[in-house]
């Protein structure tokens, strides 16, 4: 009997990794494929024989996104604007995910608010009031329009609240009796203990606002003040033919749109493919433990 459960669990096992190794190639086949089209002559892709390997090796695709000095302005703010997002949604989310942590007896308007907040989640109030307001605040070309127009993100207060109710309550009461008030409750009990929910609305952030394009479209009226992803979406409207030497002109002979889409899409994930495994080992139990309760 010992035999046969020991010979069960390894076919488990084996079946186990093997379900594992398919879905691994599945998330790594496509960033592989980009990468590879990305790299590719314009006579292959469009011939259909890239699959595995790059098929007439050329950099022609990044030279000609990299040639433009606007490239690196756009990365920048682009970067500025996942910083200042990341501050700014951090100390919001805290600061506001701690009181309606508590029950409505502890804080009376918690309800009223939660109601608010979930109304504002489904419901908005659509594009052009949201410009009127931004313009009205003299956000139209700058970062601050990037960084405040995304609003209060509801879903991670509702993760971080989620995750403060489940704390133990013990810890805040023993503090209480020490003599400690809430902000010393909040940033040096709470705070310490939530680095799973924390770095799960970090990603969160991150992704969003470097992902994000269409704000600046609409918000911006320079391409100079464009963010990255807002900038290669458009990256080959840009390129002035006058400006063109013989060995751009030549270079661009060999890239198709396919090519430098690729190339565009690869550039935009790799600094999230750089920075997730940094957070991975929080992120499912930052999202276990912040879920809404049944």
């Amino acid at each position: 009997m010992v035999e046969e459960r020991s010979v069960l669990s390894r076919l488990f096992n084996g079946v186990n990794i093997f379900l594992l190794i398919i879905i691994t190639l599945l998330c790594i086949l496509p960033v592989w494929y980009t990468l590879v089209v990305s790299l590719s002559d314009r006579a292959a892709v469009a011939a259909g024989e890239v699959f595995v390997w790059p098929q007439g090796l050329t950099f022609g695709s990044y030279e000609t996104i990299i040639d433009d000095g606007q490239f690196f302005k756009s990365f920048f703010i682009s970067v500025q604007r996942v910083l200042y997002s990341a501050v700014i949604t951090f100390f919001i989310v805290l600061l506001m995910a701690y009181p309606l942590s508590k029950t409505s007896k502890e804080f009376k308007p918690r309800n009223i608010i939660m109601w608010l907040l979930i109304f504002c989640m489904l419901f908005g109030g659509g594009l052009v009031p949201w410009y009127m307001t931004m313009k009205s605040l003299g956000l139209i070309n700058t970062i601050w329009g990037l960084v405040l127009g995304g609003g209060l993100p509801v879903f991670n207060v509702i993760l971080v609240m989620n995750f403060f109710r489940n704390l133990p309550k013990e810890m805040e009461e023993s503090a209480l009796i020490d003599g400690a008030g809430p902000w010393r409750i909040l940033f040096g009990i709470f705070l310490p203990l939530s680095t799973p929910v924390l770095a799960t609305i970090l990603v969160f952030t991150i992704v969003g606002h470097w992902n994000e394009f269409f704000q600046a479209l609409v918000l911006m009226t320079k391409n100079e003040n464009y963010p990255l992803q807002s900038y290669i979406r458009q990256v080959t409207l840009v390129i002035d033919p006058s400006k063109v030497d013989a060995e751009s002109a030549k270079r661009l002979t060999s890239l198709s749109n396919q090519t430098l889409n690729a190339a565009k899409i690869f550039i935009s994930m790799l600094p999230l493919l750089i920075i997730y495994p940094f957070f991975q080992k929080y992120f499912v139990k930052g999202i276990t433990l912040g879920s809404v309760k049944g």
